[in-house]
């Protein structure tokens, strides 16, 4: 009987342990193959620029990684601007997708390279194109990975889901243009409380224009910026949470009513 017993706890350990990792294999070819899309496009892009040393292309995780990158990728934008673009965009819109750190980076590269204007509409449309991605993916294998590594902040992101449903928009609008909750989680959670694709999908585009200009703007003069913290100073912040207590006054105004 003894021996039973503990025969039976062994298949529980067993499948307490089978059961860490929280994506099934369906789930992990699904995300493998969209890695692979990504990477035969980025290896298609490389294959049509000209011969030359690409020790140079990497992530930036510094400013000064930042500046190398920016040095190089000028002496191309002008002759090979399409394989620029096309490799700026799968770059970023893959790191959103994967929540990769470092979009900041992307954001201040758009500047320097392409300026103002062209570079807000191309990080607002690479951000919003990744953070779609994003929520797609998650729609369709995110749940047991966000139930595992956010419990907490998943709950009460529903909650407050919940009670706003009347004025949804405002409150993601508010979410996008303030800190409150990570950009990162917004994108992978937001299917799982549904919030409507459309909903994600103008909140995301219209609430990340504020931040990408700030961002975009300080790349003109990336040999300037001596850390990330001067990108937002207290009147960026202040201006950006303005913004945002404006998007959501007409959902506390109708909690107030009711």
């Amino acid at each position: 009987m003894g021996t039973g017993a503990e025969g039976n706890g062994d298949v529980k350990m067993n499948d307490n342990k089978k059961n860490n990792f929280p994506l099934s294999v369906w789930e992990v070819t699904m995300a493998s193959t969209v890695v692979l899309g990504f990477l035969v496009g980025l290896m298609v892009v490389y294959l049509t620029m000209p011969v030359s040393d690409y020790s140079f292309l990497k992530l930036p995780r510094t400013l000064e990684d930042l500046q190398i990158l920016r040095d190089h990728l000028e002496d191309y934008t002008s002759d090979y601007t399409t394989q620029v673009l096309l490799g700026y965009c799968m770059v970023y819109i893959f790191m959103q997708t994967f929540m990769i750190p470092g979009t900041v980076f992307m954001s201040l590269l758009a500047g320097a390279l392409f300026g103002v204007f062209k570079g807000v509409a191309l990080v607002v449309f690479t951000a919003t194109a990744g953070a779609s991605s994003c929520y797609f993916l998650s729609k369709l294998i995110g749940r047991p990975l966000v139930f595992s590594l956010w419990p907490d902040k998943l709950s009460f992101f529903q909650a407050q889901v919940a009670s706003r449903r009347n004025k949804l928009l405002n409150y993601m609008l508010f979410l996008r243009l303030t800190p409150t909750l990570p950009n990162t989680f917004i994108n992978v959670a937001s299917p799982i409380v549904d919030i409507p694709y459309h909903i994600f999908f103008l909140a995301t585009v219209i609430g990340l224009i504020p931040a990408a200009y700030i961002t975009v703007r300080a790349g003109l003069a990336l040999g300037e910026l001596q850390s990330l913290g001067d990108l937002y100073d207290f009147n960026s912040v202040a201006t950006l949470f303005l913004i945002g207590v404006i998007s959501i006054t007409p959902t506390l105004i109708s909690r107030n009513k009711s």
